[in-house]
């Protein structure tokens, strides 16, 4: 078996260790990964600038290449230029802060890296965990978090799918574990509807002319079954099934185009 790692957060990110060490001995494992913080760059491509590839070495030694364009970028180079053969299994994370919600499936950078290994047929999981401290969701190196529940509850979702593959209609997996397991339990979840309420804060710069912080307060409870209820109130580990056809039922558009 063959695993491909990346994340958004930077190759250099305590959470790419935390990943490679949760699934070691489930397959040959090459780590491809952004060289610097990516988080909310969704699934965005670098397509007007050159993009670099350069090996280097992980905090606990191992090899990795750092790639200077986004996580979707990694994930497209990882598959067709470095890897040998395409992986069985693509992990995104283990993202620094939670993604939960509609609105982060098209913004975390986590995601949009598992959701182009699924564009290519690969299944693959987003995996990222809940932290208090908001100051070390955008670090971009070492943070001191604690990756045991997490590490084991990946390894177990990792090990399902590269066993018996995703479930029919299913094309990849958004994990969240929270920051204080009280048991490694999975629930199955839908999506929320947000994760933040926007806030937008203006501010003026020293001529007096006004710029803006996109900022958000943080959704705490959006319904049982959703991965936002779970996760923050039941503080119970969420895996959410995803596919990439995002077309509505088209008998909902009928008689909608005539006069």
């Amino acid at each position: 078996m063959r695993i491909l790692i990346t994340n958004d957060d930077g190759v250099n990110s305590s959470g790419i260790i935390a990943t490679k060490d949760a699934v070691k001995g489930l397959g040959n494992i090459s780590v491809v990964a952004p060289a610097t913080q990516q988080s909310g760059i969704g699934h965005a491509l670098t397509l007007f600038e050159p993009i670099r590839v350069t090996a280097t070495h992980l905090n606990d030694g191992s090899e990795a290449f750092a790639v200077s364009g986004t996580p979707t970028d990694s994930v497209i180079i990882g598959i067709f230029e470095l890897a040998e053969e395409k992986p069985d299994l693509v992990i995104s994370g283990i993202n620094i802060g939670e993604n939960l919600g509609k609105s982060e499936l098209t913004t975390s950078g986590t995601i949009g890296a598992a959701m182009e290994a699924a564009t290519h047929g690969i299944p693959a999981m987003a995996v990222s965990i809940q932290v208090s401290r908001g100051d070390i969701k955008f670090h971009d190196g070492h943070v001191d978090v604690d990756f045991e529940a997490a590490q084991r509850i990946t390894r177990q979702v990792a090990r399902k799918i590269l066993e018996r593959g995703l479930p029919e209609g299913v094309d990849f997996v958004n994990l969240n574990i929270p920051s204080h397991v009280e048991s490694d339990e999975i629930l199955i979840t839908r999506l929320g509807e947000r994760m933040y309420n926007v806030h937008i804060q203006k501010r003026l710069d020293p001529r007096g002319r006004p710029y803006y912080w996109l900022d958000g307060d943080p959704v705490e409870d959006d319904g049982p079954g959703t991965d936002v209820h779970t996760l923050k109130m039941e503080k119970k580990a969420t895996l959410t099934p995803l596919s990439l056809d995002c077309t509505s039922d088209v008998k909902f558009m009928d008689g909608w185009l005539e006069e």
